[in-house]
């Protein structure tokens, strides 16, 4: 990739990996339903009415909608309401990487190479060392499921952008946006309660208001715009897996700002799957050449 799109990457997994420490801050505030609505209401208000609508038929804009907006939060963020610990959370939700693979095989009939396997299996052996590092009972199993459920769905919305081609992912994700807001006030309603919802906004303090704004802005907007450019340029199987150096930003942030502890075998976990990730995405070059060195 050129530089100019290593550096989009850069930012898309920092602001990323901190986004789970946000989201942390935002529930406890703002439950996870309403907060999915307050999110993508921002992302699609005032900006649907200064920017054109992508020029793809609207089922492409619900089903980007449906897929990587409502889907992938209702499960990330009713995760991390349950008990999820956010640093865990943004290790988990990076199996997208390998269902995005997989599905791009499927559907859109991309080839997997040999390089590309044995990144994704060098990187899995890091994330399971970071997995293995969590205190015992900390990840409640709810949300661990829910957790891969959001990946699913963040992945087969990878495959909907890549299916698109090149197209201007600024308006895809703000009209994709009109999307979630209803169906998230409809369940908030529903499952969290008018009370909740009045006594949420009506208690509503500077931490709840950025965290929503970051989400929005941040996360969202430059985050799955550029996300979304770096995928209709590139084959899925070298985008995707940049995203599994999200969860060592997440670590690191959670370990800074919410006090979850890391342990050495963590560390060790993040320094494997950065090499999963040079394996996949620079071939076996990186492979021949480290055991060439040893």
């Amino acid at each position: 990739m050129p530089g100019k799109d290593w550096l989009a990457a850069l930012v898309v997994i920092i602001a990323w990996g901190l986004n789970f420490v946000v989201i942390k801050q935002g529930l406890t505030e703002i439950p996870p339903l309403l907060l999915g609505a307050l999110r993508f209401t921002l992302v699609a208000f005032p900006a649907v009415f200064f920017i054109k609508r992508p020029a793809v038929p609207w089922r492409i804009i619900v089903l980007y909608g449906a897929t990587i907006s409502l889907g992938q939060f209702i499960f990330l963020f009713t995760a991390m309401y349950v008990g999820m610990p956010a640093g865990l959370a943004s290790l988990v939700l990076q199996s997208q990487a390998f269902f995005t693979v997989l599905m791009a095989a499927l559907f859109l009939s991309e080839k997997v190479r040999r390089h590309n396997v044995l990144g994704m299996v060098v990187a899995v052996i890091g994330l399971c060392f970071i997995e293995q590092g969590a205190a015992p009972g900390s990840v409640p199993i709810l949300g661990f499921v829910l957790t891969l459920l959001a990946a699913l769905s963040w992945a087969a919305g990878n495959i909907v952008t890549k299916g698109t081609g090149k197209i201007d992912m600024l308006s895809l994700v703000v009209w994709g946006a009109l999307i979630p807001p209803v169906p998230f006030f409809v369940l908030s309603w529903i499952f969290e309660g008018p009370e909740m919802i009045q006594a949420s906004l009506a208690g509503l303090t500077y931490v709840g208001v950025l965290a929503v704004f970051y989400l929005a802005m941040v996360a969202t907007i430059v985050g799955y715009v550029l996300w979304g450019r770096l995928l209709s340029r590139h084959p899925a199987s070298k985008v995707a897996p940049l995203s599994l150096l999200v969860p060592v930003i997440g670590l690191l942030s959670s370990a800074w700002f919410l006090d979850e502890r890391l342990a050495a075998i963590q560390w060790l976990g993040g320094v494997i799957v950065m090499l999963g990730l040079a394996i996949n995405v620079f071939g076996l070059q990186v492979w021949l050449r480290l055991r060439n060195a040893g």
